[in-house]
This record gives structure tokens, sequence and C-alpha cells, in this order.
């Protein structure tokens, strides 16, 4: 198939705060190299790492382009070398290191998977970042059991919908954290049995109480800061915390105590520089776990907005209001 030499991106020319750091350009189409596929990009998802890295504190891992976007849906335009999987015109969602906001990304073939049926190419760009993150920090590092109970802190984010709806469908009951009631009501219909307003309730309390006073099996914390002591108290014994984010701050004060007495575990992971056999792992555990369970539709992405690629910014500007539920997407094709 025809590819273009050239191509339209949004790029990041001096980073900073304002969303306008994110300007329209041109660049080369990239070349895929061996085991990597040519995406002609029809929709990219967005995410707080982008943020992140518009604001220049969450650089590309070496070799990788500055363009952001770390999660793509289109077709395969062309192969890398080695590549046996992928043909021309499959159309696929893929997790990359960078280059998402842009006409055509090349990916590890490896972290390439088949769009799922009955999905629109919005839906299956709003996989790969939120499904790779939910699914290694909860079901591999954390090991959470059919039965066993998860609590989300920002229950109405990308990430706290997937684990949400991800949970219930893998038979875990569901208690989620967010700041108002219409967030909270939507974090129920998700699938959520506890929905807790943590502005106006103690979340501690709420869990104890509908935990019998056991606590949770494992909490998924995208806060930190001074929630993590307050996660020691929400967990039973043997319970697992696994950090995904620092959004309430880097540092914090913990009662060690907590963690002996209750044989607790605390973790916590970053994706965007893991290895492509590690992600690729990932993949592999996706498709063979939830892809049946998204085509049977007990999963389905939650898509709160829907974008042009000019208007980026905008997009980060959604983010940062956290004012939405679910993902917004870039419609690029």
């Amino acid at each position: 198939m025809a590819v273009a030499q050239t191509m339209n991106c949004i790029e990041i020319p001096k980073p900073g705060p304002d969303c306008n750091a994110l300007v329209a350009g041109r660049r080369p189409v990239p070349t895929p190299v061996e085991g990597e596929i040519l995406i002609e990009v029809s929709a990219a998802g967005v995410n707080r790492p982008d943020l992140l890295q518009r604001r220049g504190h969450y650089p590309p891992p070496p070799g990788i382009t500055d363009i952001p976007g770390l999660e793509i849906a289109g077709t395969v335009a062309a192969l890398g070398a080695r590549v046996t999987r992928w043909k021309l015109g499959d159309a696929v969602t893929a997790l990359v290191a960078g280059g998402g906001y842009a006409e055509y990304c090349v990916a590890p073939a490896a972290q390439a998977l088949p769009v799922p049926k009955g999905l629109t190419m919005i839906e299956a760009a709003a996989i790969p970042e939120t499904f790779f993150t939910v699914w290694t920090n909860v079901y591999e590092r954390c090991a959470l059991q059919t039965g066993e109970t998860l609590l989300v802190h920002g229950g109405s984010s990308g990430i706290g919908t997937t684990a949400i709806m991800m949970a219930k469908a893998l038979g875990n009951p569901v208690i989620a954290t967010a700041g108002t009631a219409e967030k909270c009501a939507a974090c129920r219909e998700l699938g959520a049995s506890l929905a807790i307003n943590y502005k106006d309730q103690d979340f501690v309390a709420e869990v104890k109480s509908f935990t019998g006073g056991k606590g949770v099996d494992v909490v998924l914390d995208m806060v930190a800061g001074d929630y993590i002591d307050r996660d020691l108290d929400c967990m039973a014994e043997e319970g697992r915390l696994a950090i995904i984010a620092l959004l309430g701050g880097a540092k914090g004060q913990i009662n060690f105590g907590k963690i002996l007495q209750g044989r607790r575990t605390i973790t916590g992971s970053t994706l965007r520089a893991r290895p492509i056999a590690v992600k690729g792992a990932i993949a592999e555990a996706l498709e063979a776990q939830i892809w049946p369970l998204i085509e049977a539709g007990q999963i389905k992405p939650r898509i709160a907005e829907s974008l042009p690629l000019g208007r980026a910014a905008d997009a980060h500007r959604l983010l940062e209001e956290g004012k939405i539920v679910g993902k917004v997407v870039l419609s690029i094709k």
C-alpha cells in the first residue's frame, strides 16, 4: 500500500505548563526497523504521562521520537524485517513509547494487538496504555485472585474505569474513589460495588465498613503522597498495594509497623521504558485473558471525548480539568 513521505503530527518545541506548548508540525514518515510495523494511525489515546511530557517532566527513552502519544489504533502500512504475524492492512491497536500524535507511527510488532471485534478505532485506541497498566499491576504484580476485593483510587479516570470493568469481568468486587457524586455514580454503572466520594467521606472508614473490617486485598493507587499510609489502613492481611502515579506527591510518611503486622506488600511500576519483550508478554496475556471479554461485550472502553488531532491542546485541557469520566482520544483519520 502507498505510504506518504511526510505526515502531520503534534510537536512540543518548548515544553511547559501551557497546553498550547503542543503545536502542529510536519515530519518525515518513520520507517519500521526489524521487528517493527508502521501503522497508519486512525486514533490515538491521550494519557496523563502525555501531560507530563508536555510539561518537560517525562522525556521519551533514548532513541524514541519526541512526538507524544503512547497508544494508537490504525492499519498496518509497512512491515519491518522478521515481522511474521501482521500483514498490510491489518487493523491493530498498539502500545508505543512515543509518536502516537501523528498520522503514522512505528510500533514493535510484539506490542500490537488486533482491534477487538465490535470496537471502533476510537475505542481501540483507548485500550493499550490503561489495559497494559492495570493488567500488569493488579493481576501480575499484585496477583489479584478471583473473589478478592480491589480498591481503585481515581475510579473515573482512564485507568480507573479500565480497572473497574476488568476486575468486575474477572470476578473481583471493586471499591472506587472519586471526587463528585456524578463520578461515583459512573463508577457504580461501570461495575463498582461501592463508590466513595473522597471529598466528603473517609475512604478508610467506608472500606472497613463495606468489608466487615477485613479490608481490601489489593489497592491500585495513582495518588501516592499521604494516601499510602491510609491505603495500609484499608488493606486486609497479606494485602498488596500498587503505586502507578504520584498525583498527590512523591513523598509521604507511613507507619512501617502496618506493613509488618499485616504482612503487606507495596510495589509499583512504570511502563514506558520497560523492554519490548516484557511489554510483548503483557500483550500476549491481554489477548488471551481480556480480549475474549471485550469481544463478548463484558468490557468496553469508556470514551469521554474524541477530538481531532489539531485540538490536542484541548484534549490536554480536558484531562487537566479533571471533570471527565473515561478516556480522551484524538481522531486522526
